[in-house]
């Protein structure tokens, strides 16, 4: 665990090239930016007393006032189902009681960054997709896929990540983000690695690949992941280990 005295710090804002700026979360002072293109980063102002959570290893550099240790979200019955969701059992708790803080964030894969404002809904994430989230009532969960065959078969796993609350995620995509809002009904199917995260209310199935030939040479394996509306999902164009 790591943790810096407090101070005025630097801000990072000097020399990036392009960015997107987040909405700001009611009950919450953070502001981020998102920069750059083959492997974005993301950096967080933070206002005193607020508080972030961040996937474990994200933290690229932060200002001297910047304080972190790494926590359990849940606490001890959290432990045993983050240990079989694949994201580890603790995320990096990021505090300050300094005015003027920052913090880069960054995954360590190529690929860009969004933000899931959770006013429109809870969030899973699948496995390395979570990066960050903030605001003044953030849970953040383990769930078990509704249905156990997608999740042995389909490849996002039995244990996927949930995201909740008031306030504002940032998910990780490999590769660029495609967007695909389903309709009530509609359906989509998804190859084994290229999901990224999805509306809670998405219903999450399986479908086997039909053909031998597909199957053995196509490259995909026996099965793909379904997503049936209504709701929110976001592909990744580069196919993450699963």
């Amino acid at each position: 665990m790591m943790a810096e005295e407090s101070g005025a710090g630097t801000s990072f804002g000097g020399g990036e090239v392009g960015g997107e700026a987040g909405r700001t979360v009611t009950g919450s002072a953070t502001r981020f930016t998102i920069r750059g293109e083959i492997a974005q980063t993301a950096r967080l102002e933070l206002a005193p007393g607020e508080r972030v959570w961040a996937s474990k290893g994200s933290i690229m550099a932060h200002t001297a006032g910047v304080q972190w240790v790494l926590r359990v979200p849940g606490g001890l019955e959290g432990v045993v189902r983050r240990s079989l969701s694949g994201e580890g059992v603790a995320l990096a708790h990021i505090t300050t009681q300094a005015p003027g803080q920052e913090v880069l964030l960054a995954s360590n894969r190529p690929g860009h960054i969004l933000e899931w404002y959770l006013a429109d809904g809870p969030v899973v994430t699948t496995r390395g997709s979570f990066l960050a989230a903030w605001g003044p009532e953030i849970q953040i969960d383990v769930t078990v896929a509704k249905r156990a065959g997608a999740a042995l078969f389909g490849g996002a796993g039995l244990f996927l990540q949930k995201i909740q609350g008031n306030g504002s995620v940032l998910v990780h995509g490999s590769g660029d983000f495609h967007r695909q809002q389903l309709r009530e009904g509609e359906s989509v199917l998804v190859s084994t690695g290229n999901l990224a995260a999805f509306a809670e209310d998405l219903d999450y199935d399986i479908k086997r690949v039909s053909g031998a030939r597909r199957i053995l040479f196509g490259g995909e394996g026996l099965f793909m992941t379904r997503l049936t509306g209504p709701g929110l999902v976001y592909l990744q164009s580069l196919k993450r280990d699963t």
